[in-house]
């Protein structure tokens, strides 16, 4: 079984869940400065998904997470990061597949989906475990008052 502790992001939802999962995937660093990540390796992800909400569906899920693993891991696991060319670049370095690219497209993967339920869920926060001793963890920006 999975246990850790992950950092905390602050929101006012009624329910808050959270998925883990382990994503076996290759990629590399298409920079010269990337040093040996400029070579393709692979890493044993682990991933922590934060969803929150006010409203259950019609399940009484906040959402399922089966949905949520099918979602990710399906279309993540035993891959090339880089070969996902909707969310990677080999040019724009906001979008190389760095574990911080990584949290970027999950989040981006999982609110695209949550965008289309009618209980309207937000994806808080993404946190992905690249090796032992190294994260990110990636949080949308709080879109303001009166802007679009």
């Amino acid at each position: 079984m999975i246990q850790q502790i992950y950092p905390q992001v602050q929101h006012d939802y009624q329910f808050e869940l959270n998925k883990d999962m382990h994503i076996a995937a290759a990629h590399y660093i298409p920079h010269e400065d990337a040093g040996k990540c400029q070579n393709v390796h692979g890493h044993t992800y682990f991933v922590n998904i934060t969803i929150a909400g006010d409203e259950l569906d019609e399940t009484g899920f906040l959402v399922n997470f089966a949905s949520l693993k099918r979602l990710i891991h399906k279309r993540f696991d035993h891959t090339i990061l880089n070969d996902h060319k909707d969310l990677f670049s080999e040019k724009d370095p906001t979008y190389f597949p760095t574990t911080e690219g990584v949290a970027r497209a999950i989040y981006e993967v999982v609110q695209n989906d949550l965008d289309q339920k009618d209980n309207q869920p937000k994806c808080v926060q993404v946190f992905v475990r690249e090796t032992p001793t190294s994260y990110v963890v990636y949080r949308p920006k709080k879109k303001k008052e009166g802007h679009r």
